[in-house]
């Protein structure tokens, strides 16, 4: 089993900037793409960004040139930096764990999310 943690949500003003960290519990994290998800109220859950292995990085048109996603493998830990936040990136962000091969009979992890809203 995989076990992530998130941490780092909570309430920002729209402009402002939140972090997010996502901490896996075993050291097989290096081998996985990772990726952050969001869920608003009443609509699915959608990919927000993506990291593989090696550092290539993917992001959904909505959140370019304002979310930053990296990570340390050394930390066993995924960031999400989120700049410039707008009132519809509310939502409960979740992290994603992807493995290339089967770990603990699964090839996907999820974290419990954490809420992020944006509101004056």
């Amino acid at each position: 089993q995989v076990q992530l943690v998130e941490s780092g949500g909570g309430l920002v003003e729209p402009g402002g900037s939140l972090r997010l960290s996502c901490a896996a519990a075993r050291s097989i994290f290096s081998i996985s793409v990772m990726a952050w998800y969001r869920q608003a109220p009443g609509k699915q859950r959608e990919l927000v960004a993506s990291i593989t292995s090696s550092g290539t990085t993917n992001y959904v048109d909505f959140v370019k040139d304002r979310f930053t996603i990296s990570r340390d493998n050394a930390k066993n830990t995924v960031y999400l930096q989120m700049n410039s936040l707008k009132p519809e990136d509310t939502a409960v962000y979740y992290c994603n764990a992807h493995f290339p091969v089967l770990v603990g009979g699964k090839y996907d992890y999820w974290g419990q999310g954490t809420q992020v809203t944006v509101s004056s």
